[in-house]
């Protein structure tokens, strides 16, 4: 048996083994509601589409795969996340460019912003990606990117590659024919949710969401992919939603239109193309100075399936 006269010799000899009394934790481990922990944030796509024009003279697929510039939260110590579980990027490809296969576990979607002519491949299905549409790329499908039209082609990427990173089980692999073979062209596919039925949806839709977040909303998909829930909003000029927080993670996307939002201590003012982090449990409120249409896409299909999706 040891015997130990002070607390001190104890705490010594716990420590020693790698391990913590509960009744003395250097730093609480439970707490009353959700930390703010990452913070809120906007890009303007006034000031990123220059850079991306700019870098598409300068940055080719030989040197990258993908052209893009990835939205990091600007927490102290944070390397990538846009929020917690999600990752956001804005990509481009020019005329004439073939952004190659690969696959990875993290899901992926792609939000267009502009640009005609530009053709997707998963899993062996081509389909044209055109402005506000918004595509999927669920977990571990092959998928490639080539723009043959004449317009360069600009969007934004949203990944639960934040989520994987911190559950580990991460996989990555390129093609090995460089390239996919396209199995069939499609005007339509389950994982295009064109811009044009959401327009008729939001047409049809005559209530607005219970919380208030927004005066029309439809989801797409059910939800679209198993950890990334998508919603796309209609808010008229003057609309002021109301004051409201979820544990869920979220990045909205303008597709048009131009307001404020206030998200947590921050107000920002926004336009067409322009993105925001939403991070869990902040308080945001939106108004709106011009019709606009917003994506909402968030992590709240993780949160609902352990119970742990709360708002107010």
């Amino acid at each position: 048996m040891i015997t130990m006269k002070t607390l001190e010799e104890l705490y010594v000899a716990i420590e020693h083994l790698n391990m913590e009394g509960g009744w003395h934790r250097r730093q609480p481990s439970l707490w009353p509601e959700p930390k703010a922990n990452f913070l809120s944030a906007h890009w303007r796509y006034a000031e990123v589409k220059p850079i991306l024009e700019a870098a598409g003279h300068l940055v080719d697929h030989h040197l990258a795969e993908r052209r893009n510039l990835t939205l990091t939260n600007p927490l102290q110590g944070n390397w990538y996340s846009t929020v917690r579980t999600l990752v956001a990027a804005y990509q481009s490809i020019k005329p004439g460019e073939n952004a190659l296969s690969h696959r990875h576990t993290p899901n992926a979607l792609r939000i267009i912003l502009e640009g005609h002519g530009t053709y997707t491949v998963v899993n062996g299905m081509r389909v044209e990606m055109r402005p506000g549409d918004v595509l999927l790329t669920p977990s571990w499908h092959w998928h490639s990117h080539e723009a043959i039209g004449p317009d360069e082609c600009f969007w934004v990427d949203v990944l639960d590659v934040p989520l994987v990173h911190l559950l580990e089980p991460m996989f990555f692999e390129h093609h090995p024919e460089r390239c996919e073979p396209v199995k069939e062209n499609v005007a339509s596919s389950p994982l295009a949710f064109r811009w044009e039925n959401s327009v008729h949806r939001l047409d049809a839709q005559t209530e607005s969401p219970a919380n208030g977040t927004a005066e029309r909303e439809i989801e797409l998909g059910s939800p679209a992919m198993k950890t990334i829930a998508v919603h796309v909003q209609r808010m008229s000029a003057g609309f002021d939603s109301t004051l409201h927080k979820t544990t869920a993670n979220a990045v909205f996307t303008v597709l048009s239109g131009s307001g404020t939002s206030r998200i947590g201590d921050h107000e920002f003012k926004w336009s067409k193309g322009d993105v925001l982090a939403v991070p869990s449990w902040q308080p945001y409120q939106h108004h709106v100075m011009e019709d606009a249409h917003l994506v909402r896409v968030s992590d709240e299909p993780v949160m609902r399936a352990f119970d742990f999706l709360y708002g107010r």
